[in-house]
């Protein structure tokens, strides 16, 4: 697996997912947010005119995995968000979708204080832990879990976040998956991510 910055948001970078495969599709033909992707075949400097920008291209790109798009905070210069990571939908527990999170972190680290991102289910929470993410202890008006990177209180908090989801109306799934984890510590991030 390799992972790329497609641009920044100031590049307008675009790209065309297959709506079948991908959650939020229509989400990373849009100019206004920065992308990061995780895909296979050969690397991307040796291509010509790749990706194609998706207000051109006939088809989706197939070689790609995952994509996350990002973008600045309008009022924290410091901080960045993560949004919309979607992984293909036959490689979707691979770990892909933590790993591009945390390339795509480290992108926006270089220049930036913070990085954040919004989740709203127990999975993803649990995901983006293994991304070296940690709880904030805050949520957005839509009922997700604010999460950020760097996290000095990531293992503090962990139990936090799942509380709150413990008090929603989960699925079957989610209920087992926050019963296994009670009382737990956070999961130790991914080998070769910096928290």
């Amino acid at each position: 697996m390799q992972y790329a910055v497609l641009g920044d948001p100031q590049d307008g970078p675009t790209l065309r997912l297959d709506w079948r495969a991908f959650s939020y599709a229509g989400k990373f033909v849009m100019s206004n947010t920065g992308k990061a992707v995780a895909y296979e075949g050969e690397p991307l400097a040796e291509r010509e005119d790749w990706p194609p920008d998706a207000r051109d291209a006939d088809g989706s790109v197939e070689d790609v995995v995952g994509a996350v798009s990002f973008n600045d905070d309008r009022t924290d210069a410091e901080t960045a968000w993560l949004r919309y990571v979607t992984v293909r939908q036959n490689r979707r527990g691979d770990g892909i979708g933590a790993r591009l999170c945390a390339f795509a972190a480290e992108h926006l680290l270089a220049d930036r204080e913070r990085v954040r991102i919004a989740v709203n289910n127990p999975f993803a929470y649990e995901a983006l832990h293994k991304a070296g993410f940690g709880f904030t202890g805050e949520e957005t008006g839509i009922a997700e879990l604010v999460l950020e990177r760097p996290r000095s209180d990531r293992g503090a908090r962990y139990q936090d976040g799942l509380d709150v989801y413990r008090q929603r109306d989960l699925s079957e799934a989610e209920a087992a998956f926050l019963e296994r984890k009670l009382g737990g510590g956070p999961p130790a991030v991914l080998p070769g991510v910096d928290s």
